[in-house]
């Protein structure tokens, strides 16, 4: 005859399926994430930034430089070309505070962005007025 033991957390455990504390988790049934990158030995705090919505915790220079990235898309949104230039004016603003001021982080080179490119590229992007797809 075989003797079990159950340990304390076992019988946690048993007794929480028991009680149905473990039915109906956020993605139950789902399969875990995964970018098919191989391991990545960072990837819970990598998806704990991305769940908290840390991006904002960066360093100054940092978080522009994710800003400057994302500026296409940013300016892809915007409606007018005063908006544009108000955004971009007003980014590269930040820019040079942040070059003024200590450096906090990496070092990170940062360049300005000339607002004239950017409202070329803006206009470029979109869809011309009066065609029909």
């Amino acid at each position: 005859m075989t003797s079990w033991y159950e340990t304390r957390i076992d019988r946690m455990i048993r007794e929480a399926q028991e009680r149905g504390d473990f039915d109906d988790l956020p993605g139950a049934g789902k399969p875990l994430r995964h970018t098919g990158n191989g391991y990545d030995p960072e990837w819970w705090i990598k998806q704990l930034a991305e769940r908290e919505s840390l991006g904002a915790a960066l360093p100054p220079a940092l978080h522009l430089r994710r800003q400057i990235e994302d500026l296409p898309a940013t300016l892809a949104k915007m409606s007018t070309e005063e908006h544009v230039r108000q955004h971009v004016t007003e980014l590269n603003a930040q820019i040079a505070r942040v070059r003024r001021g200590p450096m906090e982080g990496p070092r990170v080179l940062l360049r300005t962005v000339d607002v004239e490119e950017a409202v070329r590229a803006w206009k470029a992007a979109r869809p011309a007025r009066g065609s029909r797809r």
